[in-house]
């Protein structure tokens, strides 16, 4: 008998022998059951799954596919036996549970189990065309490109016709992937209205503790606290790639070429500072050039991020995790280089995947990868359900919060600089964070706004790419650096997409982090300007910090926002404090310049 098979059997015995009313005493122990089994198999898929990220084969894929479709098949059967226990009055504790089982799965899956197979397989092929793609550029025909490749160009290169060259290059690899996609998209939206919802965007937006379209409109009232200050941003950086450019390629009064701005998607800009005409000032730094003068590693860099977590009073990271991670990309192989922070068996075997690059960009994402592993640690003693984050976003904003707190006064206490800057810098700064933070917003909220529409059946299959688009364009305000059209397949060339990864968790990370950080400064005692805030050391921040990453996903997400910040809603109100003297700068050199496009 297939393993499945026996561990299912006692499920299937208890529901096909109750003939009486369910009882309370009857769903705690199915409960029981189902976090024992779904434990276990979150191990066995976990392993699989970092076999396939780090060595990707033809055997590889079919090993996470067996994996991952044996966990969706007990999954959405643990699902379907649930139901019998629907109308019964249960402990919140225990109902909560109930509700968490049914949104387990990001990509819900058929009963049928040829059906569920082919759609794992999908999955499984999708992210693995995306972990090998490269660009083979057509005048070096032995000069082949990976992602990691192609975002150094894309971060140092100015030459326009390069960059729109390799960015055509990296998106070339997603047409393969369309007609599978959509196919996926249909079998996804199957198991979802199995398991009782519209389709799987109304499931991915059912985990927020409040109806869907209840959710839908908190995004939208949080886009509009944001969008003037994007505005401003967008409208400066514009004005000076018009300098740099000319108007033949960047249009004064248009969108963006995406292709311009640092990164391969034009998700954050932070790599075009140098072109946006601030003088030096007194103390500036440029962080990269002092970590290569460090003769830091990648686990150099590693130990940064580390350090900043033990200063709070957090434990360090397991022996397990220095011997078990991936910090570089191998030379022998293709691996997924999407930095990623792993909880292999819900305890202690903490790791993160990355390929690293010694500059100031992977040191804050190691910061950021790490705030997952240690919220993971943090939450290890609940049940199997409720290790989780308190919402996706909160777990993508913890890091981030850290990330924050990579203030001049941090580097300077850690020894990475000698003096920090006076007040004249703070523009300069903070206008490197909002390249980043504030320009990435309207990115992070579009992804989900376009896969949403396709899982509804607003956007059809024939509009994928025209769809993406003129998402792109309302949200971003940026345009593809050459004409598009449906034998393309421009989403696919994100990883997210590829992998099936739902994305508006970090359009919330990016505004709960200002909230977790503000809350974590002024728990450290802190006063003074938000910006130049860093709770590094602070033993009280770190404990407050801590109680709320013990409640994982044993309550609902705002109870877990109070108990650090006081608040019950997000709200971007700590995200505008910190850019206040950025949004008055902005606005005094934008006088006289059309916003919008």
């Amino acid at each position: 008998m297939k393993l499945l098979a026996l561990l299912l059997l006692p499920l299937f015995a208890m529901s096909l022998s109750a003939q009486s009313a369910p009882t309370v005493a009857e769903a705690q122990d199915f409960m029981n059951r189902a976090e024992i089994r779904l434990n276990e198999f979150s191990l066995k898929t976990n392993r699989a799954s970092w076999l396939q990220s780090n060595f990707i084969t033809f055997d590889t894929e079919a090993l996470a596919s067996d994996a991952i479709d044996e966990a969706t098949a007990a999954t959405t059967e643990l699902v379907e036996q649930g139901k019998r226990f629907d109308g019964l009055q249960l402990p919140p504790d225990l109902r909560r549970k109930f509700d968490l089982l049914r949104l387990t799965l990001t990509a819900p899956a058929p009963k049928d189990p040829v059906l569920r197979r082919e759609m794992t397989e999908i999955g499984t092929s999708l992210e693995g065309d995306y972990g090998k793609g490269k660009y083979c550029r057509s005048n070096k025909p032995d000069d082949c490109l990976d992602i990691t490749a192609i975002e150094t160009i894309m971060a140092t290169s100015r030459d326009p016709h390069e960059l729109a060259d390799v960015w055509r290059g990296w998106h070339a690899i997603a047409p393969p992937m369309r007609q599978r996609y959509s196919r996926f998209v249909e079998l996804s939206n199957h198991g979802a209205r199995e398991l009782g919802f519209k389709d799987t965007g109304a499931l991915w937006r059912s985990g927020y503790d409040m109806p869907p379209d209840a959710f839908s409109a908190d995004l939208e009232r949080l886009w509009q606290q944001v969008r003037p200050l994007y505005l401003s941003l967008h409208t400066y950086v514009r004005a000076r790639l018009v300098q740099k450019y000319g108007p033949q390629i960047v249009p004064p009064d248009g969108p963006i070429p995406a292709h311009l701005l640092g990164n391969p998607w034009a998700q954050e800009w932070g790599n075009i500072y140098p072109l946006l005409g601030l003088p030096e000032t007194k103390g500036d730094y440029d962080l990269t050039e002092i970590l290569k003068s460090k003769k830091l590693d990648a686990k150099g860099m590693v130990k940064y991020g580390e350090g900043f977590f033990t200063s709070m009073g957090f434990d360090p990271l397991p022996a397990t995790f220095w011997e078990r991670s991936l910090f570089t990309k191998p030379a022998d192989r293709d691996v997924v280089c999407h930095a990623s922070a792993w909880d292999l068996d819900n305890q202690d075997d903490l790791r993160v995947k990355m390929c690293i690059q010694i500059r100031d960009t992977d040191f804050v994402t190691i910061h950021h990868e790490l705030g997952h592993n240690f919220y993971q640690r943090a939450y290890k003693h609940q049940p199997f359900l409720f290790e989780n984050g308190a919402n996706d976003g909160f777990h993508e904003a913890i890091g981030d919060a850290i990330a924050l707190a990579i203030t001049p006064e941090y580097l300077k206490q850690v020894g990475l600089i000698q003096t920090v800057p006076p007040v004249e810098a703070d523009i300069p700064l903070l206008l490197k964070q909002a390249l980043d933070r504030v320009a990435f917003l309207p990115f992070g909220l579009l992804i989900d706004q376009w896969r949403w529409k396709v899982f509804s059946g607003e956007i059809k299959p024939a509009d994928y790419n025209k769809s993406w688009w003129e998402l792109r364009k309302k949200y971003q305000g940026v345009a593809p650096p050459m004409p598009r059209s449906e034998t393309d397949f421009d989403p696919g060339a994100k990883y997210h997409v590829a992998g099936n990864v739902p994305y508006t968790r970090y359009f919330l990370a990016h505004v709960l982090e200002f909230q977790f950080y503000r809350a974590l400064c002024r728990e450290s005692g802190y006063q003074g300007p938000l910006n130049r805030c860093t709770f590094y050391g602070s033993k009280a921040a770190g404990a407050k910090f801590n109680k709320m990453l013990q409640m994982g996903q044993s309550k609902p997400w705002p109870d877990a926002l109070e108990v650090l910040t006081g608040e019950r809603q997000t709200d971007a109100g700590a995200l505008l404090e910190y850019f206040a003297p950025l949004k008055k700068w902005l606005d005094e050199q934008n006088k006289g310049a059309k916003q919008g496009w």
